[in-house]
């Protein structure tokens, strides 16, 4: 596949680095093409700089690797987009990453979606830092990380998806391009993590299947009158249980007796 890297920044260069141990054709571009032959020049042979308006005909699919504010424009720098998959990673946060920008009704993936009409935008890698992204793909066998992809063009996801697992990643389908909406809130969870939390940058969220939902039926189910909630289905019993009815002992003072003795109430 021919890909294309706008942007040479941190996350271009981790790009770069990462699809350079990869078959496919790596080119980049920056609006200092400096910038982008110094990268192009420390990752390896398989990547070249280009200026950035040649950066569109030279690919077949798009990373859009530039802040949020400068997208609209990166992308009209870059040459013919219609018609192209362009993935778009950014996190669209406040400047000082306190807080998202835009959220709830659109996000960053919709609005790259309204500024380069025709193109095919998927949203993916803004849940993972440059530090990870940048490392050499995992041995055969090795956990991978996961890349969690959206997008609404089924080909264009079809070819993120590819390029995901082909950069020893994990790819997690995660739905429609509306569903960059719950996205980008959990990449600035992630970053919340890396750096208030100072959990550090060599981190990622993930989703995983936890055991199966045992049958163990707890006492308070069974005391429980059928309707309630919590209660047990009809006719199910707690497992190795007899029918006997459970006792509970009140301590209120309704519940004494004369004499003082306690009453054992029945349920």
């Amino acid at each position: 596949m021919r890909v294309g890297i706008i942007g040479a920044g941190n996350m271009g260069t981790a790009f770069a680095r990462r699809l350079g141990s990869t078959s496919h054709d790596v080119v980049i571009a920056s609006r200092d093409p400096d910038d982008a032959r110094n990268v192009a020049a420390t990752v390896g042979a398989r990547v070249r700089a280009v200026p950035q308006r040649q950066l569109a005909e030279s690919a077949d699919l798009l990373i859009l690797a530039v802040p949020y504010p400068h997208q609209a424009d990166a992308l009209r720098e870059s040459g013919p987009v219609e018609g192209k998959t362009v993935i778009d990673i950014a996190n669209p946060g406040t400047p000082d990453m306190s807080a998202l920008a835009i959220g709830h009704t659109t996000s960053a993936a919709e609005e790259v979606a309204r500024a380069a009409s025709g193109a095919k935008i998927v949203k993916a890698f803004n849940t993972i830092f440059a530090q990870v992204l940048g490392e050499r793909p995992p041995a055969a066998g090795a956990p991978r990380v996961q890349v969690f992809y959206a997008g609404d063009d089924a080909a264009a996801k079809g070819a993120v998806g590819s390029l995901i697992e082909s950069m020893g990643f994990e790819a997690v389908d995660a739905g429609p391009l509306t569903n960059a909406r719950y996205l980008e809130p959990l990449g600035m969870l992630n970053i919340y993590f890396g750096y208030a939390a100072k959990m550090g940058t060599d981190i990622a969220p993930a989703v995983r299947k936890v055991s199966p939902q045992t049958t163990e039926v707890r006492a308070d189910q069974v005391a429980r009158p059928a309707g309630q909630p919590g209660a047990l289905p009809d006719g199910m019993r707690a497992p190795g249980r007899p029918r006997a009815r459970l006792r509970s002992r009140m301590r209120s003072p309704h519940s004494r007796l004369s004499g003082g003795s306690r009453l054992t109430q029945r349920v």
